[in-house]
């Protein structure tokens, strides 16, 4: 690179070197490093493991804006130590009350649409943020939103992967309006170049001094919803002003002596939960790594996984799923008879119980032992392309998840929430706290939770490992997962890829920048016995696991 000059391209043609990071006292793990410093500031500090993962998303929110924000939602695991407990946290959002699946036809859809006002739910992301710090934290919003605030008002320099991103977003959003802060000179920023975003700084300086009334209730929820109104959608203030998180257990299967958690419905961790279950039967460990063996199993339990979630993977308050079926031993062992080990499945049907995109993930652990999950969302890059005027918030197009077939559990419905694709994980053992993972990506994230379990709990992996490891994804994930593609990650070989297209996969080797729809992830470990911390950021993006 000559002197003086921005970089405007990303080689991903690498292979990941990155060793685990260890530690005791604290370690946050995200996809940038500022993020993953602000939240060890913050365990400096005598923060929580709550307290850093907040500082964490806020940062993310200002070097990532495509990705996640305060226009998303967010779900969390919490691992409190004291209580030896793990609860889960909604920080989702509901449609607007006046919208209804048949004026969404009316209008002329037959799928809901993705950027378009009527896709735009309520933004949980600010009362997350604000209840987890309530429930769990020590310290203020304001504290937490420091850094964050301090990025986007003096400015930050772009990182690699991300910078690849927003340069090839740049037509999208120079063909939307309000976008100024994030067309520099009319341009997408280039990697190195140091991006300020003075709106979203005034919107996040308010919400640290006023707490998330000030984005819920005042001027701020007014311009949302007139922003909206004008584009269409019946988004009220009352809409924002009654939204409210929720807490719930998290749901859970055990694996090879460890217990898997994942957050309930209405996210889809519901699938991963049961893809290990029916995997566990088999002697995977048996099975060399990345043989065809191995992954047609794996691929055949994530199908059945995704034909259960897509029916029954919706909003608990109106429509809840029947857990205990789905998770039960028995259903795996009737869904795993279902697998042939010769040959890949038609598309799978749900089970019937008897009678009856673009996101950040990171993951914080405080020296107390406590630990936090953590996902924030905008659901597509940029969300749903809007952004509120005056405040540089982009909204999310969540309600996207939604379908318009009437009576599907999953169906459009006014004050509902809709399927979710981002999930955190949890991991602990005999009651302790034994990990905290995730891998960001669309209906790429139960199959990285799969396989990220699976190469630390089958192949006893390191974090680093486990997530250097190549992957696989059934492209078009949950919506038609019976006869989608089988796309394979450079570092599968050759000899895998014939022997998986031989059982009757329809393969796509995935080279170079498409790697991305690999997802990323982060994951951190703890030694029960000693405190001791082992970390593992993902090589696919511009990851830094904190440590001290």
């Amino acid at each position: 690179m000559k002197k003086g000059m921005l970089m405007k391209t990303m080689d991903f043609d690498f292979r990941s070197r990155r060793s685990m990071v260890a530690g005791k006292q604290g370690m946050v793990a995200a996809s940038n490093p500022l993020a993953a410093q602000a939240g060890l500031r913050i365990l400096q500090q005598g923060g929580t493991a709550a307290d850093a993962a907040i500082a964490a998303a806020a940062v993310m929110n200002v070097v990532a804006p495509s990705s996640t924000g305060i226009g998303g939602d967010c779900f969390a695991l919490y691992y409190d130590a004291s209580a030896r407990q793990v609860s889960a946290l909604n920080g989702s959002g509901r449609a607007a009350r006046a919208l209804s699946l048949e004026t969404v036809r009316a209008a002329g859809h037959e799928q809901m649409p993705h950027r378009d006002a009527v896709s735009v739910t309520v933004p949980g992301a600010v009362r997350g943020w604000a209840d987890l710090l309530e429930r769990f934290g020590r310290l203020s919003l304001k504290e937490t939103l420091a850094d964050a605030i301090q990025y986007a008002s003096e400015g930050y320099p772009l990182s690699p992967v991300f910078g690849h991103s927003w340069q090839h977003s740049e037509a999208l959003l120079q063909s939307w309006p309000h976008t100024a802060d994030y067309l520099p000179n009319g341009q997408a920023p280039a990697v190195g170049q140091i991006v300020r975003l003075p709106q979203l700084a005034a919107s996040l300086q308010r919400i640290a001094e006023q707490g998330p009334d000030a984005f819920y209730e005042g001027e701020m929820a007014d311009r949302i919803a007139t922003t909206l109104r004008d584009l269409g959608s019946p988004m009220s203030a009352a809409d924002l002003r009654d939204h409210r998180s929720d807490w719930a257990d998290s749901i859970h299967i055990d694996y090879r002596g460890t217990r898997i958690h994942e957050h309930p419905p209405n996210g889809q961790g519901l699938a991963a939960l049961i893809a290990l279950q029916i995997c566990s039967g088999w002697p995977i460990d048996s099975l060399p790594p990345l043989s065809p063996e191995r992954l047609h199993l794996q691929v055949e339990a994530m199908r059945v996984g995704f034909a259960d979630a897509a029916q029954y993977v919706a909003d608990a308050a109106t429509h809840p799923a029947p857990l205990d079926f789905l998770l039960s031993e028995g259903y795996a062992a009737e869904r795993r008879a279902q697998i042939s080990p010769l040959k890949a499945m038609s598309p799978p049907s749900y089970g019937r119980p008897a009678g009856s995109s673009d996101t950040i993930y990171l993951c914080t652990v405080d020296g107390e032992g406590n630990g936090c999950s953590f996902i924030n969302s905008l659901f597509m890059g940029w969300g749903s392309g809007i952004v509120v005027p005056g405040t540089g918030i982009f909204l999310q197009n969540r309600g996207a998840g939604f379908r318009l077939e009437p009576g599907h559990p999953n169906a459009l419905a006014g004050g509902k929430r809709p399927y979710h694709t981002i999930i955190p994980g949890m991991m602990t053992r005999d009651g302790d706290l034994c990990g905290v993972f995730g891998v960001m990506g669309g209906y790429m994230q139960p199959q990285g939770h799969l396989q990220v379990v699976s190469a630390m709990l089958d192949d006893d992996l390191n974090p680093q490992e486990a997530l250097d490891r190549p992957r696989w994804c059934l492209g078009a994930g949950v919506s038609v997962a019976g006869d989608s593609e089988l796309l394979l990650e450079e570092g599968i070989s050759l000899k895998t890829m014939a022997g998986l297209a031989r059982l009757g996969h329809r393969v796509r080797p995935i080279s170079g920048a498409d790697r991305a729809v690999f997802g990323s992830g982060q994951i951190i470990l703890r030694d029960a016995s000693s405190g001791v911390l082992f970390g593992g950021s993902d090589p696919r993006k511009d990851g830094l696991v904190a440590a001290y």
